[in-house]
């Protein structure tokens, strides 16, 4: 049996946080007394009150094998322990226990700059970075003009790469990371500072070094991108290891989650951002009758009300309301906004207000959406919550013609007829009734 290029063993890694403590003064008397409790206070517990410290485990007994070629994800939420972990396996950090054995070279790209000398140029940054990989010279010409082309920054390949703009540094440092032929490249969500087209160039390259036998850890919030480019998945919550397995039930498990927890804290939520002039308290999904419903019927009318709360203390003009509504890879596929549909809503006076989202009949198909909110007042934003929730979608006689739309087939349903012409050719007068 092969042995596995990168093999992780009860992996550990914790941070010394310092809490800041404001006082009036400090006199002599009390750093003596301070450093006496801490001699008799050094326990065995996480918390180091006297100074002000705890212990944070970023990552906590990690284990797993990768095998060479395998292209693996890397996904959880933020705060989760994935650039922690691509760190140490990249050698940036030294993880405080358990251990890693690499059996390859690996090319890292984890933050904008990584493994470039600000100052010297483009040029001799890609000579530097394909040393530290181990490679001659002759190695690195050989693949010189390819990582010129590929990055598009020629111009200014004799211009030392502090005055590149973010751009331009990380499509240099790709282009050196996946064309020095490292046995293991290393990716983390720095590539959403590139445009899309750049973007999509970058997740090609990935297909083509994963297709030549090399391994590729990847880190994205973009899950149609895991999906498609990764063959496993790696899921950390909290700093441990929740699953690893084929891509497509681990992203599953991992949307599935992060909409509970939405849903389940959606009061408490604290990465919500705007002024908090107005704030989404509650949504609540409605037949077109008004009654609660646990999930939306394919080709019925469908409701979703927003209970909004305005917290200024005073009357509100200007106001737009939007829901994004995204597919089970996370992608927006559509938006329901006051603004694209009708107008800014009506002086908003009172503290409570319910805000009606009515959609004549849902075309979406079968399945689990998530969606996000999204209110602003007079062009301010006001209150936004990525990944609020989910909703689902249940089959229904969408046509009329007793046949219900299953899961998996398109996100959306349209109205459509056939038309058949005699003669193998459609009859210029052929129309759809």
């Amino acid at each position: 049996m092969a042995e596995p290029i990168i093999r992780v063993e009860n992996l550990g890694k914790c941070y010394r946080i310092r809490h800041e403590t404001r006082e009036r003064y400090t006199a002599l008397r009390d750093v003596i007394a301070r450093k006496a409790k801490g001699i008799f206070n050094r326990a065995s517990s996480n918390r180091h009150p006297e100074s002000g410290e705890e212990d944070f485990w970023a990552l906590k007994d990690v284990s797993f094998e990768i095998k060479q070629g395998e292209v693996v994800g890397i996904i959880g939420r933020n705060g989760a322990g994935k650039s922690t972990l691509l760190k140490i396996l990249s050698r940036i950090t030294e993880p405080t226990k358990g251990r890693i054995t690499l059996n390859g070279r690996v090319a890292s790209l984890l933050e904008v700059g990584t493994g470039f000398h600000p100052e010297l140029t483009g040029r001799e940054n890609i000579f530097l970075n394909g040393a530290i990989l181990g490679m001659t010279k002759a190695e690195i010409r050989s693949k010189f003009d390819e990582i010129v082309a590929f990055a598009e920054v020629e111009k200014f390949l004799d211009t030392p790469v502090k005055r590149y703009s973010s751009g331009m540094y990380v499509r240099l440092a790709f282009a050196v990371a996946a064309h020095l032929e490292p046995e293991i490249l290393v990716i983390d969500e720095v590539l959403a500072v590139g445009d899309a087209e750049f973007q999509k160039k970058c997740l090609g390259k990935m297909g083509e070094v994963a297709r030549g036998g090399r391994t590729v850890l990847f880190v994205s919030h973009q899950m149609a991108a895991v999906q498609n480019l990764c063959q496993t998945g790696v899921r950390l919550v909290n700093g441990m290891l929740q699953e690893v397995g084929p891509v497509g039930p681990v992203i599953k498990n991992y949307l599935t989650q992060t909409h509970q927890i939405a849903q389940s804290s959606f009061a408490n939520r604290r990465d919500r951002q705007g002024t908090g002039k107005i704030r989404f308290e509650e949504v609540l999904l409605r037949d077109a009758a008004g009654c609660s419903v646990a999930a939306f019927d394919c080709g019925a009318a469908a409701v979703m009300a927003l209970r909004v709360t305005n917290h200024s203390g005073g009357p509100l003009r200007f106001v737009r309301v939007a829901v994004g509504v995204d597919n089970d890879l996370g992608q927006r596929i559509t938006v329901w906004s006051t603004h694209l549909a009708e107008k800014d809503l009506p002086e908003v006076n009172a503290s409570v207000h319910e805000v009606k989202v009515l959609v004549p009949r849902m075309t979406l198909a079968p399945g689990r959406y998530g969606y996000t909110l999204f209110c602003s007042v007079n062009g301010e934003t006001a209150d936004w919550i990525k990944n609020a929730g989910s909703f689902d979608v249940e089959p229904g006689d969408f046509f009329g013609s007793g046949q219900l739309p299953e899961a998996g087939q398109g996100w959306f349903l349209m109205e459509h007829q056939f038309d058949l012409s005699r003669g193998g050719a459609a009859s210029s007068g052929a129309a759809l009734n």
